[in-house]
């Protein structure tokens, strides 16, 4: 079974600045997990497209009713996969984004559009989806459930990452706004780890190897 979550956000900033705003989005005060960026792969195809795939490393904080799931010494990084294509003929960003490690704990596949809008002049139009699922054994439902909490409440920090590179590129704080369907979630994310640190404090405790 796999958690599903869908937002759709307008920004009130023209396509072509979102664009380069999401290319500079790194370093910014709502994303210090980041670590690095680095391009793997980048080509413009016949169409006009440019396709990028980028690696980017981030901390993997857990809560520390999690740390028995690891085995001692494991790294603490995870690492990201962005795949993207820029179409600037249909005016739309696409980002598809997995990790590539702990993927038995958590697996977060994630697809983002931005598209022109063609109802509201200087307005892209964001749509975003995430697919979150869990290989662990007897776990993997209040897992699921706790990193989709998390992954609400980063998507909010994204938002505002993006809005902070926008401000740079505009060279002032940023006057459009913007409206979100999905509010911050930070209390349902403590809520979900509770739940499930209370799980792991029932449960037998044998050492096993999932990663």
């Amino acid at each position: 079974m796999v958690k599903y979550f869908c937002s759709n956000t307008d920004i009130r900033s023209p396509w072509d600045h979102v664009v380069s705003a999401f290319w500079q989005r790194y370093p910014n005060p709502f994303s210090t997990h980041v670590l690095t960026e680095d391009v793997v792969y980048r080509e413009v195809t016949a169409d006009h497209q440019l396709i990028s795939r980028r690696l980017l490393t981030k901390t993997n904080r857990l809560p520390r009713w999690a740390e028995q799931f690891f085995p001692t010494g494991m790294a603490r990084s995870v690492y990201i996969i962005e795949d993207s294509i820029v179409d600037s003929v249909n005016r739309s960003l696409t980002t598809y984004t997995w990790n590539l490690n702990h993927t038995t704990l958590m697996s977060v596949e994630e697809r983002c559009i931005f598209q022109d809008s063609a109802e509201q002049p200087a307005t892209t139009q964001l749509k975003r989806e995430a697919w979150i699922s869990s290989g662990i054994y007897g776990f993997s439902r209040p897992i699921q459930e706790f990193g989709l909490a998390r992954f609400k409440s980063n998507q909010v920090k994204a938002m505002k990452g993006l809005e902070y590179a926008l401000s740079n590129l505009q060279g002032e704080m940023p006057k459009w706004l913007l409206r979100d369907t999905v509010k911050d979630t930070s209390g349902k994310a403590k809520e979900a780890a509770k739940n499930l640190a209370s799980a792991a404090a029932a449960a037998p405790q044998k050492p096993q190897q999932y990663i």
